[in-house]
């Protein structure tokens, strides 16, 4: 019979050693390349050309997208978001200043004799 206790061995790492265990990342979804809203500008708010760029610049992102320089489809997707907002902006105003320019002179002309 044996009296002194019985020798386990736990596998750790050994002192100072950090264990690196790995975390399976999931894949982070592309950037936006706001194509729809840049063919809609395009088509009809293309104030200054706005929408033009918007679309060439959604069209670049969708190419880096492909390409997988997911830095540079959001650059070019950021610039395309801005240039949206800004020919949509540009385009409701006008769009408002015609309707009450409209509304204000159409009478003028017509009482005319």
């Amino acid at each position: 019979m044996q009296t002194y206790p019985q020798h386990t061995s736990i596998d750790m790492p050994p002192y100072g050693q950090n264990v690196i265990t790995t975390v399976p990342v999931s894949p982070q979804p592309p950037p936006k390349d706001f194509i729809l809203w840049s063919l809609f500008n395009f088509v009809l708010c293309n104030a200054f050309c706005l929408g033009f760029c918007a679309l060439s610049y959604s069209i670049k992102s969708r190419d880096r997208i492909i390409a997988k320089d997911f830095m540079g489809a959001s650059s070019y997707g950021s610039t395309a978001r801005i240039l949206n907002i800004v020919a949509l902006c540009v385009g409701l105003v006008v769009t408002i200043i015609s309707i009450v320019l409209v509304f204000l002179y159409l009478p003028l002309y017509l009482v005319q004799p």
